[in-house]
């Protein structure tokens, strides 16, 4: 009986001393799959809930798997039209930016992505703030904001001021699925509406490694602002700029990240 009571009390004790799973690291399955919270984006058939940016035709679509040939097609991705749980820019890979309907403040964004070879996409939080989604494996020279997990410069007088380059690069070779994970603080406002603090990223992890670590955003980031900055607004995904893919996109409100 008393080896029994010691058996229960150190269980207990483990159970209170194991580290909270939303600590920035990496552990194994997506943490959409092993904490509550999370609601997903995209429904596994059609694009319900996203639209198109602006007045030119939306070629986004939805499918069940996405192809990529090295040697015969290395700058194409490819796939069939089908109710699914994927999603790709077109047949061309230049499409619309594709906007979510609903609005989000303060936020932990999980997806997952595929590029082609040379192609260029972005994750945008609120629309405006932009993670950068780009084809920099085996790339051997110093990472810029411009390369894969930065966060994207802004663009004043044609030229790109600010921004930040990722840690490391952590980029795997087109074709391949990628994961970021997210966690962005939109900015604040007072009561007459004048901000008193600008957007930050928390923290981004490129395929469950830490790349930025508490970055602060002066205005958005993209070229042409559509939408000001405000408390809430939609996540966006850039069509634009060659053949890219997403999937398995889930969001939650931002929780304290705990500190190691």
């Amino acid at each position: 009986m008393f080896f029994w009571i010691v058996c229960l009390a150190a269980l207990t004790l483990q159970a209170q001393t194991r580290p909270e799973l939303n600590d920035g690291e990496s552990h194994g399955d997506p943490l959409y799959l092993l904490e509550d919270g999370w609601t997903p984006l995209l429904n596994g058939k059609d694009l319900s809930g996203w639209h198109g940016d602006g007045a030119a035709a939306n070629q986004w679509f939805t499918t069940v798997a996405i192809q990529w040939e090295r040697l015969l097609g290395p700058t194409r991705l490819v796939a069939r039209p089908a109710p699914g749980g994927k999603m790709l820019n077109g047949p061309q890979g230049r499409t619309v930016n594709l906007v979510t309907d609903q609005k989000f403040g303060d936020s932990e964004l999980y997806l997952e992505f595929m590029i082609a070879k040379g192609s260029n996409s972005g994750v945008y939080l609120h629309g405006l703030y932009e993670v950068q989604v780009f084809d920099s494996y085996g790339s051997t020279e110093k990472m810029t904001s411009s390369d894969c997990g930065g966060i994207y410069h802004r663009w004043i007088d044609n030229k790109g001021v600010g921004g930040s380059a990722p840690s490391r690069n952590a980029s795997r070779r087109p074709g391949e699925w990628q994961s970021f994970q997210i966690w962005f603080r939109g900015p604040r406002f007072d009561a007459s509406g004048k901000k008193t603090a600008n957007a930050r990223f928390l923290r981004v992890l490129h395929n469950g490694l830490s790349v930025q670590e508490n970055v602060e955003v002066d205005g958005g980031t993209r070229a042409h602002l559509s939408i000001p900055e405000a408390a809430v607004n939609p996540i966006m995904l850039q069509g634009d700029h060659g053949p890219v893919a997403y999937r398995h996109i889930y969001i939650r409100p931002l929780r304290p990240i705990i500190e190691r």
